[in-house]
């Protein structure tokens, strides 16, 4: 699966998200049907997963989820902590931070 960077064709979702939210780092992603929304909270990450045209497959859950930690250092996040909501077409995967992603 490849995720293309498409964050600019969705300014208004990541300006309200960054407005509304804790937020401070909102992307966009897409893999053809399935469109991702990465977040970085100070105390979590956020991982929304959307495919209104089929199921995410559990394949495609931990491919995403791989590919995005790796984005966070292991020693902030615990592996067991991590939660995943599956509903019929959105996935919500939170990932709690032990301390701050941001680095002073």
């Amino acid at each position: 699966m490849k995720l293309v960077n498409v964050t600019n064709s969705y300014k208004q979702l990541v300006n309200k998200q960054l407005e509304n939210t804790d937020a401070y780092f909102v992307k966009v992603y897409s893999a053809g049907n399935t469109t991702v929304v990465y977040s970085e909270a100070a105390q979590h990450a956020e991982i929304l997963v959307v495919n209104k045209k089929r199921a995410v497959r559990k394949t495609e859950i931990n491919e995403i989820l791989t590919y995005f930690l790796k984005r966070i250092p292991k020693e902030k996040y615990d592996r067991d902590q991590i939660s995943i909501i599956e509903l019929k077409d959105v996935i919500e995967i939170s990932i709690p931070t032990t301390s701050s992603l941001v680095e002073n």
